[in-house]
């Protein structure tokens, strides 16, 4: 099923539109108002409220939701969820400038908000899940951080920043940014991520050693020796996760403050497990912008 811009530009024509999806889908049944009534609520015109028929007391679709206290018109802020919905590679801040006309300081708020709506977190991976560690922005001398000790990575601005990913064959993606790739930091991700009992396949790195003594079946292969695959052994996919989030990133993006990255890769993990999905990324994300955030 596709959802092309003439389909968002039929389905979202005004302001009071988009308001109106926001209500419906904030409160599916109409909204209770504090009198008791229910149902009851119209929308107030020329403002973003709703009032209640009998009462006249009023509430906002939008507060507490990515759209809070924003002057910017709805319109805009829908389109620019069509956007980086409908983009594989992810949508800088200055792209939504260009396409918005707004300021790169509106844009930039934006895009993280929407981000926002892109949350990751469910249920444990389970079956075979591939392990792995990347890192991310610093200097191109810097690739093979990993082989020196860990006291040696260094925390200044050509850094690179390591994030752990796991991956369940034919399933989902986690991918976290963590401070070291120690032992004390990867395998309580594991823990954390994946059903024991599971089959964690990880390379060669000193990091996994404890993966087998805590309730998995650990699979390894040696990269350094140059073996990829061996049986179910291999971390290929996990890999190919890797390409695609650092091509965009560096094609898209250019550079991700680790301040910010851990939204960034969020967003990737968010298209990589709905991947197969038949629903357009639009129309799930549309459904959660009634979501009340902090």
């Amino acid at each position: 099923m596709k959802y092309t811009v003439n389909d968002f530009h039929e389905q979202f024509k005004t302001d009071a539109e988009c308001l109106d999806f926001i209500f419906k889908t904030r409160f599916p049944d109409g909204g209770k108002c504090g009198c008791g009534k229910v149902d009851c609520f119209y929308p107030v015109t020329g403002r973003r409220c709703y009032a209640c028929s009998w009462c006249g007391r009023q509430i906002s679709p939008t507060a507490g939701t990515i759209f809070h206290k924003s002057e910017t018109s709805l319109k805009l802020w829908f389109f620019a969820i069509f956007l980086m919905s409908s983009s594989k590679n992810g949508v800088a801040a200055m792209e939504l400038k260009r396409q918005l006309g707004v300021t790169y300081k509106t844009a930039w708020r934006m895009a993280h908000q929407i981000r926002k709506l892109m949350d990751v977190s469910g249920g444990k991976l389970s079956g075979v899940v591939e392990v792995d560690e990347t890192y991310i922005g610093g200097l191109s001398k810097n690739m093979h951080i990993k082989k020196r000790a860990e006291k040696e990575i260094k925390t200044g601005p050509h850094s690179k920043t390591a994030v752990l990913g796991l991956v369940q064959r034919e399933g989902e993606v986690r991918a976290k940014v963590i401070e070291e790739t120690a032992t004390w930091s990867l395998v309580p991700q594991v823990m954390d991520h994946v059903h024991q009992g599971s089959t964690v396949c990880t390379d060669e790195w000193k990091g996994y050693n404890l993966v087998g003594r805590v309730g998995y079946v650990h699979a390894r292969v040696n990269h350094r020796d140059k073996e990829y695959v061996r049986a179910i052994a291999h971390t290929n996919t996990i890999e190919g996760f890797w390409s695609q989030l650092k091509r965009s990133i560096n094609g898209t993006f250019h550079h991700v403050s680790k301040k910010h990255l851990q939204n960034y890769v969020n967003e990737f993990c968010y298209r990589y497990n709905r991947r197969k999905s038949e629903q357009p990324l639009f129309s799930d994300l549309s459904v959660r912008v009634g979501e009340q955030r902090a």
